[in-house]
């Protein structure tokens, strides 16, 4: 009995300690310092506030051409920092954040002191979506992944798969004019068509002439995807995704099938790779991504060969990371030309002056579209893909005078800092891709300002991909059609982890 009372009682120590003791704790470290923040409430933290504020703001539309969305999709932040100040502490049960905005504190956390942070573990059910790919992994296994997957997203490489790229948005324009009625005239929600154009290069991309098989992989992962969506809101309840709920049994048959399906695949990649036993010239033909990575192991030693286990989570994590990523700096950018036809008719301009009106751009006529670079730099200043990035302390460090103990998670708000108008100008708010005229380092009154694809060594491996896609896409839609906000649009982005127009993205499009 007294060996049990012990267990007990020490086991109610530790959850007195997590729970109580070590939360109060970390408050009087950062008060001393001058930092406070909403107070800590047990178990919850400031859930049910972050979750009020969250409805509150989601609950109205902006106005239509309004581009002040912090307060509507980092409603905490905008709320808490005028009463705290920009660096605060806010409580996600009982895990402490301290929020950092100031570009010098982020360029410690993203290059000078980059190896004193990590990125924090995601809840279960999003990371069975998001792969234990480069996103997740850590140290010498993520350098090593890093290194082998690199290649595929060299901008040479990119460049050889436009082709396929060209196809794709030419079939996807043509149906778009097929669609159109006596007066040339049609309503499109382009989200969906975006997420379905950059579903289809991801995939070709990743797999080459395994699309199919690819494909309905991702539709699988798509599925999941829904049931993941929820899981930043909640309390983290260790061995939750042990149970078996509804939610976690659809998720354990998704990813069984994913994994599956993944690894026949891999397998007859390999095996075809093993018997062809030549490494093709990478100007005969791109690489896809599973190419990269079967001959890293056909060409490397035991000790660098990157498992089939972790060709599926690479996998998973690039289709992930990739898709939504792109779609939206596509639907994102269409409704601010079509916001903004001043801007829209200047993209044309340049667009028919570098291409022609029908000719199809060229791998050497994107790198000349420069306002069209600027409008999607300012498309991803504004409507960045992900609104915050968190990293975690590994160690005790120094930030200039902050004394930040390990454990301890940083939040960093991309957007805010995107919106800040001590960085940006007055303008701030508004939408202006004159600022970009000089180049990304010159936009703002700080480098560190600018970081839709994140800083430093683990910046986003599909930034290249992500972009080209874009410009092409937008470059072959001015060549072809105007197009405006169609009556039915409500300016409402939302975060379901990552920035989308709450009520879709409808667009009436006018053949020219």
């Amino acid at each position: 009995m007294s060996v049990v009372s012990s267990i007990v009682l020490v086991f109610v120590l530790k959850i007195v300690v997590f729970l109580w003791w070590r939360p109060r704790r970390i408050e009087q470290h950062f008060s001393k310092q001058g930092i406070k923040g909403p107070p800590y409430h047990l178990f919850i933290g400031n859930l049910k506030e972050l979750v009020g504020l969250t409805l509150k703001a989601s609950s109205h539309p902006l106005m239509p051409s309004s581009h002040n969305i912090l307060p509507r999709v980092l409603s905490f932040y905008h709320h808490w920092k005028k009463i705290y100040g920009a660096s605060f502490l806010v409580w996600f049960g009982p895990t402490a954040r301290l929020t950092i905005s100031d570009p010098a504190l982020i360029r410690e956390i993203f290059i000078l002191k980059s190896d004193c942070f990590e990125k924090n573990e995601s809840p279960p059910l999003v990371r069975k979506l998001e792969g234990d790919g480069l996103l997740t992994l850590k140290g010498e296994k993520w350098a090593h992944h890093r290194k082998i997957m690199t290649p595929t997203f060299y901008v040479e490489n990119l460049k050889l798969m436009m082709p396929m790229m060209e196809k794709s948005v030419t079939e996807m324009l043509e149906k778009w004019s097929t669609m159109s009625n006596a007066a040339g005239k049609v309503e499109i929600e382009v989200s969906k068509w975006f997420q379905g154009l950059a579903e289809e290069v991801i995939t070709r991309m990743a797999f080459g002439s395994s699309y199919e098989e690819g494909r309905v992989i991702f539709q699988l992962q798509a599925q999941q995807m829904v049931h993941a969506t929820d899981s930043f809101q909640k309390v983290f309840i260790p061995g939750y995704r042990f149970l078996p709920t509804k939610k976690n049994r659809i998720s354990w048959r998704l990813d069984t099938q994913i994994r599956k399906s993944l690894m026949t695949l891999i397998d007859e990649r390999r095996k075809l790779s093993s018997a062809n036993g030549e490494v093709m010239s990478a100007e005969e033909k791109p690489y896809d991504l599973l190419e990269h990575m079967i001959r890293a192991n056909l060409k490397g030693p035991n000790h660098q060969m990157i498992t089939v286990h972790d060709m599926v989570e690479e996998c998973k994590t690039i289709f992930f990371a990739g898709k939504d990523t792109t779609s939206n700096l596509m639907t994102w950018t269409t409704i601010l030309l079509a916001m903004h036809p001043q801007w829209q008719e200047l993209a044309r301009e340049e667009v028919l002056r570098v291409c022609g009106a029908r000719d199809i751009p060229g791998k050497d006529d994107l790198p000349k579209l420069k306002l069209l670079g600027m409008i999607l730099n300012e498309s991803l200043r504004l409507y960045p893909p992900a609104v915050a990035t968190i990293r975690r302390t590994k160690t005790d460090v120094q930030l200039e005078d902050l004394d930040i103990p390990r454990g301890i998670e940083l939040l960093v708000p991309i957007v805010a800092v995107h919106h800040d108008s001590l960085l940006w100008g007055h303008d701030a708010t508004s939408f202006n891709p004159a600022r970009f005229a000089q180049g990304v380092a010159h936009a703002a009154k700080h480098p560190m300002a600018f970081m839709p694809f994140g800083l430093g060594a683990r910046r986003c491996i599909g930034q290249n991909l992500a972009v080209l896609q874009a410009k092409l896409a937008i470059a072959m839609m001015l060549q072809r059609f105007s197009f405006d906000l169609a009556p039915s649009y409500r300016h409402a982005p939302t975060v379901l982890m990552l920035l989308y127009p709450q009520y879709g993205a409808p667009i009436i499009f006018r053949k020219l």
